[in-house]
């Protein structure tokens, strides 16, 4: 069974609505820029550079679609991490924020769980437009909400040049630092791009509270997963953090062994009736989210306790004549797990219900030998105990 299904709230889509009023851009207008967003975002991410959202078309067609979007995938992070309750304040650094995405989501959260605490968020983008948008965001949804205790400061740096941690370093530690679709889109021209990836996930992590998590999410694309994949085993050679999900190891990445495999989520989404309408125009289909992502701590918590027989499904339930199969990772590598519909029974029965991201017990599974040879696909069998510790 799954999790509840993410959703945006009224707060958050009457802010875009009403920032969006100033934008000016026509019904027509903003289709065509989704749908070039989106040819960017995907089959033309060679085409796609820092300066989008300078483009005026381009910065309402995010700031209507794919913001709400790529918000509610950072919510359904923030209800994922550990929380330590803050004494005073709660305390994030939004990296390559583009038009305060992060902030936004942060402040909807914290907002929602009607945290005692205050909450102060710094965004650092190269784009002055994109800073202000984001001001404008945060404010108008203080104004709607009648909020106080919250406070957001906007630094104009390019997270490629070394200068940025110099303007943010005064605020550190972090409780929460955000790099959202933020890593694939930088030092793309590069001689080295994950070794540079890496590094900035370094400084970045110098500056996270020693409760705090870096969340890192990224595109589901083949391309922009696996180089997520690379940072992160990285990221664990340097022995700077650990992972709070959605690894349950911290091996080296089996998704990167085959050259067509990646991981990434796909978590049940609600869309609003504004994204509804601009996908009914465009042709597009947006029932999910997907994603990539990393939360890294520097304290060793995990998701849940780990262990050998305790697995990640890392793709959907496929249904084939006379049995279920899907793909499992955790500390054993990616195996392929199957169950027979004749031995379904109640002992296993949790196994209908596995879905991509879900964590699952598996009491015991069997390799068959078929002429000399042990067969990779492993077979859960009538008897053995299965169950659902974590629905994504």
């Amino acid at each position: 069974m799954r999790s509840h299904n993410v959703t945006v709230s009224p707060l958050v889509l009457t802010t875009i609505e009403s920032v969006a009023k100033n934008e000016g851009a026509s019904r027509e207008h903003l289709s065509q820029g989704v749908f070039e967003l989106s040819r960017l975002f995907t089959r033309g991410r060679s085409a796609l550079n820092s300066s989008y959202l300078e483009s005026p078309a381009l910065a309402a067609a995010y700031l209507n679609y794919f913001l709400p979007v790529n918000l509610s995938k950072i919510q359904a992070l923030l209800d994922e991490m550990p929380v330590e309750q803050a004494d005073e304040t709660f305390t994030v650094l939004d990296l390559g924020s583009g038009p305060g995405t992060g902030a936004l989501a942060v402040l909807d959260w914290w907002h929602g769980r009607g945290s005692p605490s205050a909450l102060s968020v710094v965004a650092v983008d190269r784009s002055m437009t994109a800073l202000h948008q984001a001001e404008s965001l945060w404010s108008q949804y203080c104004r709607i909400a009648d909020l106080t205790g919250t406070s957001l400061q906007t630094r104009k740096a390019d997270v490629e040049r070394i200068g940025w941690l110099k303007e943010v370093q005064p605020g550190a530690p972090f409780d929460l630092i955000i790099l959202a679709n933020c890593l694939n889109e930088i030092y793309a021209d590069g001689t080295d791009p994950i070794e540079m990836r890496t590094r900035l996930a370094i400084e970045a992590l110098s500056l996270l509270a020693p409760h705090g998590t870096l969340m890192i999410v990224e595109p589901a694309l083949r391309e922009t997963s696996r180089a997520l994949h690379q940072v992160r085993d990285r990221l664990l050679q340097e022995k700077c953090c650990t992972i709070y999900s959605p690894c349950l190891h911290e091996n080296n990445c089996p998704a990167l062994v085959k050259p067509d495999d990646w991981c990434h989520e796909a978590r049940a989404w609600e869309p609003p009736a504004p994204i509804q309408e601009i996908d009914s125009e465009v042709g597009f289909i947006k029932d999910a989210l997907k994603f990539s992502y990393l939360l890294l701590r520097k304290d060793g918590k995990t998701i849940v306790n780990r262990g050998p027989d305790v697995y990640r499904v890392v793709s959907e339930l496929r249904h084939l004549k006379g049995e279920k199969r899907a793909w499992l990772c955790n500390e054993t590598g990616r195996p392929e797990i199957g169950r027979q519909d004749r031995l379904a029974s109640s002992e296993n029965a949790a196994f209908d219900n596995w879905h991509r991201g879900a964590i699952v017990q598996i009491e015991r599974i069997v390799h068959k030998e078929r002429k000399g040879k042990v067969s990779a696909l492993g077979r859960i069998e009538q008897d053995a105990a299965v169950q659902i510790v974590r629905p994504a």
